[in-house]
């Protein structure tokens, strides 16, 4: 948000003074909107908190998705940018910087959020407070996820799935397109990628390496130990695994944090001395329960990148074999200040977004974003303003080609008797 050089003295002692404010309430847990545990919040609380804006649901309105962003020390420019990217006033929005994150950039973030006009409009974004380290390998992870979900119940009685992004996920639709395809789908689709049944032994066989995630009872992330000794496979349940990027379900979500029979919380307690527990907890818990078996598609709605080259990162070169991809979110990307030009390219001719703004669709006034945004940008002192909220207006979407194409995606699956396919089974 850029200001006025006559302002700019006030300004900026304003804002450290709102930074300095902000790390006191961090360091006496005063984030916490729940008085049970002082982990979260996406306000700093006074009399004026904004209510959160209630979503129209039933047949015909499109669905409520809960993100959970996490990213760690460095990562929170690269967070808001994407939740700008992904930014709808019907979603509930998380983030996350996990314990090697620094009070100052949390608290950063806070402030950062609280800026923006958009978010304070419609009270749907929220930051955690207080975190524990996260270690990608290990159960520290499973257990972050887990956690990030049952803060989401807590929050918001109102969404209907809860996807799971890192500040290197971009993605590559709209909201308003995602929100229109998944409107004329059943709300009980777990949408999760397993692996082929050649992978699947291999991770068989790998996951009877005993492991140990120190970072469960460190306050920072630490390396994994792994044990000498290997465990027997179990014959209780089969063990499944895929992509750790999933969306769940708000009841398959409930089932795992409440565990009413048993296995979610049996699993997780297995899952705990196994390396990459992302890669095979849920799908392990779905594929064991009868109740959940044949509730998935199978498509994590994501482009990764998978061809084994040694930088393992998605760049400008790929452009037109990402987009062509039609998946809803692409990863590993760049967001680097001199190396983003997928992402920007991404933001001028799938999102319309302008820099700093939130992606427009229906539920805002279009200010120019579309047509002309460096033009617009130059012109403008409050970049935030370019999409101002409409009243009333979050029930409706204005899907586009790639909300069409994904719609026509789900319908084809439904024509061929795929849309509950499952891959809960072994060779």
């Amino acid at each position: 948000m850029r200001i006025s050089k006559a302002s700019s003295q006030f300004q900026g002692n304003y804002h450290l003074w709102i930074l300095a404010f902000a790390i006191i309430l961090l360091l006496f847990g005063g984030f916490s909107r729940f008085s049970s545990q002082n982990v979260i919040s996406g306000t700093i609380p006074n009399s004026e908190s904004p209510k959160r804006v209630v979503p129209v649901k039933g047949n015909g309105y499109p669905p409520v998705l809960a993100y959970w962003i996490c990213g760690t020390n460095g990562e929170s420019k690269r967070m808001l940018r994407l939740l700008k990217a992904i930014y709808h006033p019907r979603n509930e929005y998380l983030l996350e910087l996990d314990a090697d994150a620094s009070e100052q950039e949390r608290a950063e973030l806070l402030v950062s959020v609280q800026s923006e006009n958009v978010f304070r409009s419609f009270g749907n974004v929220d930051v955690v407070g207080r975190s524990s380290g996260i270690n990608k390998m290990g159960s520290s992870s499973l257990a972050a996820a887990l956690h990030a979900s049952a803060l989401l119940l807590k929050i918001s009685p109102h969404w209907d799935w809860f996807i799971i992004l890192g500040t290197s996920d971009y993605p590559l639709i709209t909201q308003d397109d995602l929100l229109h395809a998944l409107t004329f789908l059943p709300r009980d689709l777990n949408f999760i990628d397993y692996n082929t049944d050649k992978t699947a032994r291999n991770e068989e066989n790998k996951i009877n390496q005993i492991v140990i995630d120190p970072t469960l009872y460190l306050q920072k992330n630490s390396p994994l130990f792994y044990a000498v000794e290997k465990r027997p496979t179990p014959d209780a349940f089969s063990i499944f695994a895929g992509s750790p990027w999933v969306i769940l379900t708000r009841d398959f979500v409930e089932y795992c944090v409440h565990g009413w029979d048993n296995l979610p919380r049996k699993l997780l307690m297995y899952f705990s001395n196994v390396e990459y527990p992302l890669e095979s907890y849920f799908h392990t818990v779905l594929c064991n329960t009868i109740e959940y078996q044949n509730r998935t598609i199978s498509n994590n709605l994501r482009y990764v990148i998978e061809d084994g080259t040694s930088s393992q990162v998605l760049d400008m070169s790929r452009y037109d074999e990402v987009v062509a991809n039609g998946a809803a979110f692409a990863r590993p990307v760049l967001q680097e200040a001199n190396d983003d030009l997928l992402i920007n390219q991404i933001d001028k001719n799938i999102l319309n977004r302008a820099p700093n703004c939130v992606a427009p669709g229906l539920w805002c006034l279009d200010r120019g974003i579309i047509n002309n945004v460096t033009e617009k940008l130059e012109e403008e002192d409050d970049d935030e303003e370019l999409c101002a909220p409409r009243a009333n207006n979050i029930d409706a979407v204005k899907p586009g080609h790639y909300g069409m194409k994904l719609r026509g995606y789900f319908s084809k699956l439904a024509a061929e008797g795929k849309l509950r396919s499952s891959r809960c089974h072994h060779p």
